[in-house]
């Protein structure tokens, strides 16, 4: 992590956020498949989401991040949980169809002995697809979570409310140089070059 992430104590923060969300709504175990979600509560910042990919949420402890086993290095370089936090599964799953990555969540899940109660999954989310759930349903009992966790972010840290206020002064920035250089007939790369100069 680098010295732009978020603190340890931000993500602790939000863990007990969003398990305050979870007990409210009698859930032992939230699957997150959203890739927002999955960075606001890890850090996990990977353009890997065209592959099935999730962040788990048990009772305690640190999350678990699960994904291609590809994409595994990418989750040890953003994640702020240890490495033995991060669950691969190999490339024979992908596009397969006599097996399903899922299979290997709920494997997971039940190594962490989380698999008896109710478990939140996103079902209304773009990358949860319905195999992946039929798959899932088969060896564990969930529920409907969509937009659980997108509620706990809705109201902003003094963290992030610094990270908006940053980044609104670098679009203002490039909004200043392009009122500046643009002009009829100018290269579209050109232009480009001056907006991420400005940066």
């Amino acid at each position: 992590m680098d010295e732009t992430d978020f603190t340890r104590t931000e993500y602790d923060d939000r863990l007990a956020r969003i398990r305050r969300a979870m007990n409210a709504a009698g859930l032992e175990v939230l699957i997150l498949s959203d890739p927002s979600n999955m960075a606001w509560a890890t850090g996990y910042d990977g353009w890997s989401f065209y592959v099935h990919q999730a962040v788990v949420i048990g009772p305690d402890g640190p999350p678990l991040w699960w994904g291609r086993s590809m994409d595994a290095a990418g989750a040890k370089r953003t994640v702020w949980m240890d490495h033995a936090a991060i669950h691969g599964y190999d490339d024979t799953y992908v596009q397969n169809p006599a097996k399903h990555p899922m299979e290997t969540l709920a494997a997971l899940i039940a190594q962490q002995v989380w698999g008896g109660g109710r478990i939140g999954v996103e079902m209304d989310n773009y990358y949860y697809s319905a195999k992946a759930h039929a798959v899932l349903a088969e060896k564990l009992s969930l529920v409907d979570a969509t937009g659980l966790v997108n509620w706990q972010r809705a109201v902003k840290s003094a963290s992030e409310i610094a990270r908006l206020r940053r980044a609104a002064r670098i679009v203002e920035a490039m909004h200043r140089r392009i009122e500046e250089v643009a002009e009829p007939g100018l290269p579209k790369h050109r232009l480009v070059a001056e907006i991420l100069h400005s940066g």
